[in-house]
């Protein structure tokens, strides 16, 4: 007998027959819009090998995000999902558990371009690496979508204008329940209305720097956040302001994940199901090779296969470039929409860097990811080229610096070192490169091959923050001698590649208008096929020096509006809205 209650698995009618009655494994909590509205959903639906109008692969930012905008459309849909929903457990919240023994990554392995092994910083849950993002949903800049010059060569244009995604991105805001303020930042796209929620305030550390910062003629920003939470009403607020939000699944089910906010209200409609615990192996195409007819998984150690009209791949850029890859067949030699050789190439990242600024006097801020700084973005006084993005990581502590602590003082305990530093989050552009590049060797493991660009600017931002942070408010307790220094936490755990640069993955199959130099059509369609689409940040041309999960989300928003009309189906955001 099954520890767990047995639930009825309300889409077995699809088959044709009555509904039947499995043993559920753990659950989830479902919440509607607002994650107040308690049900729960099995982790698995029993379901048959079929025929779909919808196969989306993957269901993070873009995967669930176009889910949840497809299902009131009454289309046929089915989401597979890699891994399983993320289990609910004190661990959640455990900075030992998640940074330092890494209990929710892949225990998958990668190859770098020496053969040697990766161990990727990446996770397979409903919600993708959503679950585990610090939430800091940034709009990218409007000058992000044209030709932009660097010190280190250029960004190049995306057939899309950012007014044509300025409506999705105030759509996915509203989904995804961003907190901000406008005006505030320098640089700041327009915008056709202010953020649905107020900004998240700052505590009276990072208050006093957000302060310091105006003084020195900057103009700090409040950081845009994905989270439930509710200040002017605490006692009735999800998010309880915890120091567990930036890289950990949120046990509270506050943070707004691709799970909490689109899976799991799509699944409420009986024309959508989700299959977990499920990889895609190969996309099969028909003998023209103009469309995808079958697509391969292995689920609970057998072989299935599924054929739908639309077939939408959003497995993260890596990953999904590897799909494309695999599936190479006599009509597409060299992998699926790959004719132009553009697949797996142009891969990036972002230059990021963790700098901890440690002072004599302790911070004792519990939500730290709240503050931003993006006059560098696009240039500064002395240097005419991007720098980029200042912001801020959630607060680090003894174990999760063990992995990568910086070298400083002997005096300086790990944990004395989290208990007294500033912990900045640092982020400029790299460049599309074609010979940064995903690839599968001989044994069908993926190879990523990776050589950062375009560093200068970033180096500048360093050094520009550390000028800003020796010219802080005078102590009262230390005077100026209570700056201590900045120290750069290595990104390199052990053999891992860096975590940003898997975190902010883009870019392996570019869109474009030319097929002759990209994967993708403007609404994300591959040239060479007619019904495989990518979702997932894939189709980026440039990666801005922004977080991408905002982009992906309002992409997909985008895309799914061209996918009903391309089937004939109603747009979906009043009838999902109005059910939030």
């Amino acid at each position: 007998m099954s520890e767990y209650p047995r639930l009825r698995v309300a889409h077995a009618h699809r088959s044709g027959r009555n509904p039947r009655f499995v043993d559920s494994p753990p659950r989830t909590p479902y919440t509607k819009g607002s994650c107040k509205d308690s049900a729960l959903v099995p982790t698995n639906w029993h379901m048959n090998n079929g025929h779909y109008d919808f196969i989306i692969i993957g269901s993070g930012a873009g995967g669930g995000t176009l889910a949840y905008h497809l299902a009131p459309s009454g289309k046929k849909i089915l989401l597979i999902e890699r891994g399983p929903f993320v289990r609910r457990e004190k661990e959640n919240w455990s900075s030992l558990e998640v940074n330092a023994r890494g209990r929710y990554n892949t225990k998958e392995l990668w190859r770098n371009a020496d053969g040697m092994e990766l161990h990727p910083h990446t996770n397979y849950y409903v919600g993708g690496n959503t679950k585990f993002y610090g939430a800091a949903l940034f709009r990218l800049r409007e000058q992000d979508f044209g030709e932009i010059n660097h010190y280190g060569g250029i960004s190049p244009e995306w057939p899309i204008s950012y007014d044509e995604l300025e409506p999705y991105y105030a759509q996915a805001e509203r989904i995804y329940h961003v907190h901000g303020h406008g005006g505030e930042d320098p640089t700041e796209p327009r915008r056709t209305g202010g953020y649905p929620f107020p900004a998240v305030s700052h505590e009276p550390r990072i208050q006093q720097l957000s302060d310091d910062f105006a003084r020195l003629g900057l103009k700090p920003l409040h950081t845009p956040l994905g989270i439930m939470l509710d200040e002017k009403n605490p006692w009735k607020s999800t998010c309880i302001r915890c120091n567990t939000c930036d890289g950990f699944p949120c046990l509270v089910n506050a943070k707004a994940d691709a799970h909490i906010c689109c899976v799991l209200p799509a699944l409420q409609h009986p024309n959508v199901t989700l299959l977990t615990d499920t990889k895609v192996t190969r996309l099969e195409t028909s003998a023209s090779g103009r469309e995808v007819t079958d697509v391969h998984v292995e689920r609970n150690g057998t072989k299935q296969s599924y054929s739908g009209k639309i077939v939408v791949v959003s497995g993260g850029a890596i990953n999904s470039a590897a799909l494309l890859l695999r599936s190479a067949n006599d009509k597409h030699p060299n992998g699926l929409a790959n004719g132009s050789d553009v697949v797996g190439r142009h891969y990036m990242g972002h230059v990021n860097s963790v700098l901890m600024a440690l002072s004599k006097c302790p911070n004792p801020t519990v939500f730290q990811k709240t503050l931003s700084v993006n006059d560098f973005y696009f240039s500064s006084p002395e240097w005419e080229f991007p720098m980029g993005h200042i912001s801020f990581v959630g607060k680090l502590d003894g174990d999760t610096l063990k992995a990568g602590a910086p070298k400083v003082a002997p005096k300086w305990t790990l944990e004395l070192m989290g208990q007294h530093s500033l912990d900045f989050w640092l982020t400029s552009e790299d460049l599309p490169d074609p010979n940064n590049r995903v690839t599968i060797n001989r044994d069908g493991e993926i190879v990523l091959q990776y050589k950062p660009n375009n560093e200068e600017g970033h180096k500048r931002l360093i050094k520009k923050l550390e000028s800003l942070m020796q010219q802080q408010t005078k102590c009262p307790i230390h005077g100026h001698e209570c700056h201590e220094g900045l120290f750069a936490r290595n990104l390199f755990l052990g053999q891992r590649i860096p975590l940003a640069g898997v975190a902010h993955q883009n870019g392996t199959i570019r869109f474009g208008n030319d097929p002759k130099t990209s994967a993708l059509d403007r609404n994300c369609k591959a040239h060479e096929l007619d019904n495989l689409y990518v979702v997932d940040a894939s189709f980026f041309c440039s990666s801005g020096a922004v977080n991408p999960g905002l982009t992906i989300i309002a992409n997909a928003l985008r895309v799914g509006d061209h996918l009903l009309e391309r089937m004939g189906a109603e747009r979906s955001e009043e009838k999902m809205m109005a059910t939030a």
